[in-house]
């Protein structure tokens, strides 16, 4: 999906994106040419893998808000079990299932849709979630509702938050505790922990 970022940029420049890590780590895929679409900064990518690093072997990851995959793919380079990709913008799309073809990631699914839409369908659970939808049209406080109400979330799940709002994220489900937070640039991020243990 087309997006606008902030300014933190990425170390490979406009219309490429980099894996960091992983399996494929150093791979530089193609991006569409779409107006505002750049992947998550390097240096975002590098603090998040590490605090996802001890529950990443083998999850199943959803990456909502797709773009230029660099969540999802990034995921999958690190060993996670399975990966889905929600991307509604069907050039970007196309190009998605052309990167996972050139990795030869077949752990990696691409949905064409709108990420809301989908969610409002039969639920299979997530142990990780990405949630970096586009700054502009306030998708991240719905997708969380959906994700908490809908059956989404395994127990013990990470939700990604990313937005360009640094004065800090949407009220939060019942059950979800932010346990970490940085910003860089214009973008804060974070990541939840989802508590199911209680009646959500």
């Amino acid at each position: 999906m087309a997006r606008t970022k902030g300014t933190t940029g990425t170390a490979t420049g406009p219309g490429h994106l980099r894996i960091i890590g992983g399996r494929n780590r150093g791979r530089r895929l193609p991006i569409p040419d779409q107006v505002g679409l750049r992947p998550t900064a390097d240096r975002v990518r590098e603090t998040l893998f590490n605090w996802l690093a001890p529950v990443m072997p083998g999850a199943r990851c959803l990456d909502l808000f797709a773009g230029s995959g660099a969540l999802g793919l990034e995921a999958d380079s690190r060993g996670a079990g399975a990966v889905v990709l929600v991307e509604r913008n069907a050039a970007v799309a196309r190009q998605l299932r052309a990167n996972i073809d050139t990795l030869g990631a077949e752990g990696v699914t691409v949905i064409q849709a709108d990420a809301l839409a989908w969610l409002a369908g039969p639920p299979s659970p997530f142990n990780l979630v990405f949630l970096d939808p586009p700054f502009t049209d306030s998708l991240l406080a719905p997708a969380c509702v959906l994700l908490a109400s809908q059956g989404w979330l395994a127990p013990g799940a990470r939700v990604y938050l990313e937005t360009g709002d640094r004065s800090g994220f949407p009220t939060l489900p019942h059950g979800w505790e932010l346990i970490r937070e940085q910003t860089a640039g214009q973008v804060r991020y974070g990541l939840v922990l989802v508590n199911l243990s209680e009646d959500t």
